[in-house]
């Protein structure tokens, strides 16, 4: 008996079809994406070890002169105008990440690890250091005396070293790993089944 375009022998196929469509979509849109999350988080990674070792030794040297100092050569532009926005970038793309890569386990762990941890920076940044930001930087002697200014920058300074650094590590680790797996995933899904046939249940990781 033959199908017609109404039947559900029909409608069966065609749901297959868009189903495996979708599932290749998503196999050839992450490695791009998860090497865009990459780059971001390296990029992230760089700029706090650069803050911790070469721009915080100088605003921190002798407050609150020090961060006086540190507010006139911040005046144009500074850590407020750039990690906001690509922290929440690599908050999108992490997420993204996790999504296209949720059919392979042995990348989808790393992801969420390094996604996890950079939304936990994030909140311990909103949370701890923001409002220190404040107290230093945008209220400064005017408001607070000499003594509460040197304690919230030396409190300012031991947990960054204890928590910025050691989430933006381990996110950083985490994601390249997750690159590497992902990027070994491609190739043995070039290898073993071609590169536009699609995988059977076998190949998925």
């Amino acid at each position: 008996m033959n199908s017609t375009p109404g039947s559900p022998a029909a409608a069966g196929p065609t749901g297959r079809s868009r189903r495996e469509h979708a599932l290749s979509v998503a196999h050839r849109l992450a490695l791009p994406v998860l090497t865009a999350y990459l780059w971001v988080t390296m990029t992230l990674f760089g700029a706090i070890v650069l803050e911790t070792f070469m721009v915080y030794p100088n605003v921190f040297a002798d407050p609150p002169a020090s961060l006086e100092l540190g507010m006139e050569f911040l005046a144009v532009s500074g850590p407020s105008d750039f990690f906001p926005p690509l922290g929440f970038a690599a908050w999108v793309l992490g997420a993204a990440s996790l999504a296209l890569c949720r059919r392979m386990p042995t990348v989808r762990w790393w992801v969420l690890l390094s996604l996890a941890v950079l939304v936990a920076e994030g909140v311990v940044s909103m949370l701890y250091f923001w409002p220190r930001n404040d107290i230093m930087f945008v209220e400064g002697a005017a408001v607070h005396s000499a003594e509460r200014l040197r304690q919230v920058a030396d409190e300012f300074v031991t947990w960054h070293a204890r928590s910025r650094m050691v989430f933006n590590t381990v996110a950083a680790v985490a994601a390249f790993t997750a690159f590497v797996q992902a990027y070994r995933h491609r190739l043995l899904a070039l290898g073993v089944t071609g590169e536009h046939r699609p995988r059977t249940s076998a190949g998925r990781a």
